[in-house]
Parts: structure tokens; sequence; C-alpha cells
């Protein structure tokens, strides 16, 4: 699919855009030559912390996700506009801290979710595709009175695709699911071009470095252990430029009322993710190998831990063409590469300090 003569003059609308996968999606709109508009929290500061460079080449509406008259009020610029994409990327998206701060997360991810959508609705938008980013975190473990409605791996694995069941185990998983259902609920009621796509455990430049790459880089960059929980789920990493292609086609290509999963296509251990980085990192001379220490309090609470994620994004892929392109060792290189030349945009958010 040729992405540019699709998004070139496209008016576009992106919430979380100042985020991780935020601020990828618009540097490539911005690449494209959209019509950028973009939704960031109102903070006393006012700073930009990823998309400053492109702020020549966007509008900047601040805001907040759980305040419906600012959401109204920042998408009222779209009315000027027909055929507009909006990507819905705004979240409380760290699943930890998710039952550190519970209400904060149902509050922006649910409520934040509503606000858009009856914003559409209450404005009369013309648009031609609005897609939430959930989560593979909503498929959770297989619940074994549904183990008969999964598809397996012939090695056994589950695989994941939009007709598996879900399965929250998390507030972060329930609130997304929450958001995905809202989102199709607008569809039947309203007829709005809605989509949901499931972004299967993304990585890459200037990702929050409380995640699981960032704290390993990190830790491995400023000392000689690095810290970690439970290191036996395995999870399909997806380098973060692939999510956004992927975003790109689901909301040029997706039929609306649909869901689209996607993600690398394969899986591993923490414990071999963790390998895997601080092999690359020592290969590049950025650190000696550090020791690994599991510690407990970094475990996810009880039971609520996920065993294995792993997608098939066959529907994406037969729908649009979309394929990853970055594989793992150099996913995680160009990873390593920016935390060690942005230590100041990482340095005072870390949890292991």
């Amino acid at each position: 699919m040729d992405l540019e003569s699709k998004l070139a003059g496209r008016p576009v609308f992106v919430t979380g855009a100042d985020g991780f996968v935020g601020s990828h999606l618009t540097e490539k709109l911005v690449e494209y030559g959209a019509e950028i508009h973009v939704l960031v929290r109102a903070t006393s500061s006012g700073e930009l912390n990823n998309i400053r460079q492109f702020s020549e080449d966007v509008t900047v509406h601040r805001g907040d996700l759980r305040d419906k008259h600012s959401v109204k009020e920042a998408l009222s610029v779209m009315t000027k506009y027909s055929d507009s994409l909006i990507f819905h990327l705004g979240a409380q998206a760290h699943v930890g801290e998710s039952w550190d701060r519970p209400y904060e997360t149902i509050d922006t991810n649910v409520t934040g979710t509503l606000n858009l959508l009856q914003s559409i609705v209450d404005l009369d938008l013309d648009i031609a595709k609005f897609d939430t980013a959930g989560t593979s975190e909503e498929y959770g473990n297989v619940n074994e009175e549904m183990v008969e409605k999964h598809d397996f791996e012939d090695e056994g694995g589950v695989l994941l695709s939009e007709r598996s069941p879900v399965n929250p185990t998390s507030v972060y998983a329930t609130s997304k699911l929450a958001a995905d259902f809202l989102t199709m609920n607008f569809n039947d009621a309203y007829g709005l071009p809605t989509v949901t796509t499931r972004m299967f455990n993304n990585y890459g430049p200037r990702q929050n470095p409380r995640y699981i790459t960032g704290t390993i880089i990190t830790q491995a960059l400023e000392r000689d252990i690095v810290e970690l929980g439970n290191l036996t789920p395995k999870r399909d990493m997806c380098y973060v430029t692939d999510g956004v292609r992927g975003h790109l086609h689901v909301a040029l290509e997706g039929n609306p009322g649909e869901q689209y999963v996607y993600g690398y296509g394969e899986n591993i251990s923490m414990r071999d993710w963790t390998n895997l980085i601080l092999d690359v990192g020592a290969e590049e001379n950025y650190w000696e190998q550090p020791e690994i220490v599991q510690d407990e309090d970094r475990y996810r609470p009880g039971d609520s831990d996920v065993e294995e994620l792993l997608v098939g994004h066959e529907k994406l892929t037969e729908l649009t063409g979309w394929q990853p392109q970055v594989d793992w060792r150099e996913g995680v290189r160009r990873t390593i590469d920016w935390y060690a030349n942005n230590k100041q945009a990482w340095y005072g958010r870390v949890d292991w300090r």
C-alpha cells in the first residue's frame, strides 16, 4: 500500500500524540504530509517531550481525555474537514501502574474513550475511520472453559487472533477491553466507522523506561545488575514502527465495525528477551554483561500475570499486505542506541533507583 499517497494532505487527529506509540505515529504522519491535529494532556509546563521537533508541522490542542469539555473543544476543529482519520492512542498504558492507580486508569481509558466517541456524535464529524488502540493484554490467560474456542500452534502454544476469547487479568486490560466495546457500540448505534486494533507488545525508542525493555536497558547502562520480576511469561515483541504501520493500514483499509490484531508473529520468554538485549548491548560495547536478579516485589499481584501471548495476524496481512519489517536484534539495537544517547529523556522516570 502506498501510504504517502493516501495520507498527503489528509486531516488527522491523534490522541496521546506525545506518548510512545503516538509520537512515532505523529512522526510518520508528518513525513507523509498529513494535516495533523494532536491532543496532548494539559500540564503547567506545557512541555512536549517527544514531538517538540514536529511543532511546526502539527497543531497542538491541550486537554484531558477525562474532561468532556476539553475533548469536545479540541475535536471541534475537525468540523471544517471531511473524510478525516482519528487515532485514539491516549491512555494510562502501564499494567503495573493500573494496580497502583486503578481509578485513574478506568477514568482515562474508559471515560476518556467515551468522551471522544460522544463528542464525535455531538459535533456530527465527517470521519473516515476512528481507530481505538487496544492491547494484547485483553486476552489474558486461557480459561479452561473456553479452551475449545482457542487456536493452538503445532507446538501447543495458544495462537491469538480476532476470534480468540478475551479474559483480562488486570485493571489495565479490563479498561482497554471496555474501550474496545464502547468503540464498537458507537459503530452499532450511530454508524461511526470505528475499528479496534490490538497491538502485541510494542517496544522501541521513546518508550517509558518502566516497561520491560526500557528497564532492562536503562539498568544495564547504569549499573552492574538488572533487577526484574517474573521472567517466565512469553510475549510477542513488535518494534514500534511496525506497530505504527499497522495502525495506518487498519485506518486506511480496515472495515468499519471490525477488529484487527497484529504483532511480530513469534514470542519469546522474558528471560530470553533479557538475554537478547544484554547480548546485543555487550556486542555494541554499551556495557559488560550485568547480573540478572529476580525481585518478587516486581511481580504482578497474585495470579494476574499473563503466561503467553502470540499473535496470528493473517486477517490484517491478507487484507492490506502488512507484515513486520524489523527483526528483534535490529529493533533491540535501535532501542539501546536511543536510550544510550537520550539519558535526559528517561533518567528521572525509572523505577529501579
